[in-house]
């Protein structure tokens, strides 16, 4: 195993979850499709950098150098960073300037860099400086019937704030979901009922193509390959 992961709630309404992990060894893993954006902060050689994901659209290989430190905050669905929002860094990333060792630049100032115990702090601070906002409108479209996304407006600020369609994040949202339950051991066929899938064959390409193992792999070895991160929190 590569790493293993961290993680806990947030008392903060605009975090979906803080996580962490440490890499001994280092190697390749497969990073997972994810609907969500995070803020990460990497630590290695002496050198701190925060970088800003963007949601990622399908599987892809990753690699992970060895003695790395990885500290991550998921935002909920429809938080926006208005300077930097997620509908630019769809499938990217960006690395915010350094200022000194211990802090980086945004929005023209110096923050420090958090860490896993002030992650709530830190972003407590972010919404009070407006770097923070949510965007009502997904929350709204999340709960509500899809025929609502047919008001141009609406799918134009769904977009902006997630960097993904509604039917995508569904989508995205759903696959991992159903890798949670195959890690868990639930069987395949239980799996298609439980995640809403049409048949077994609609589960196996949606999990090729977002998690980038097959729902077999994934059951005849629990872990078959590393995986990035994905939450155990219910």
């Amino acid at each position: 195993m590569i790493f293993n992961f961290e993680e806990k709630f947030s008392d903060s309404p605009f975090v979906e979850v803080i996580w962490r992990n440490h890499s001994e060894s280092g190697g390749q893993f497969i990073s997972m499709a994810t609907s969500h954006w995070q803020m990460v902060v990497t630590k290695q050689q002496g050198k701190t950098k925060l970088t800003i994901r963007g949601p990622e659209t399908k599987a892809t290989s990753a690699y992970c150098p060895p003695g790395a430190e990885h500290f991550g905050l998921y935002f909920k669905h429809g938080v926006v960073m208005p300077q930097l929002p997620a509908s630019q860094y769809r499938d990217g990333m960006v690395d915010l300037p350094e200022a000194r060792s211990d802090s980086f630049w945004l929005n023209s100032s110096v923050w420090q860099f958090p860490n896993y115990e002030n992650a709530d702090t830190f972003v407590d601070r972010l919404v009070r400086g407006g770097l923070l906002i949510q965007e009502p409108v997904v929350v709204t479209a999340l709960r509500s019937d899809l025929q609502e996304l047919s008001i141009r407006s609406v799918q134009r600020r769904f977009l902006r704030a997630t960097g993904l369609t509604r039917g995508a994040l569904s989508q995205i949202d759903r696959a991992r979901h159903a890798t949670g339950l195959l890690q868990q051991g639930v069987s395949i066929l239980d799996t298609v009922d439980q995640a809403g899938y049409a048949d077994q064959p609609h589960l196996t390409r949606s999990l090729k193509h977002f998690i980038g193992l097959t729902p077999a792999q994934l059951l005849r070895d629990r872990e078959p390959e590393q995986l990035s991160f994905l939450s155990k929190l219910p």
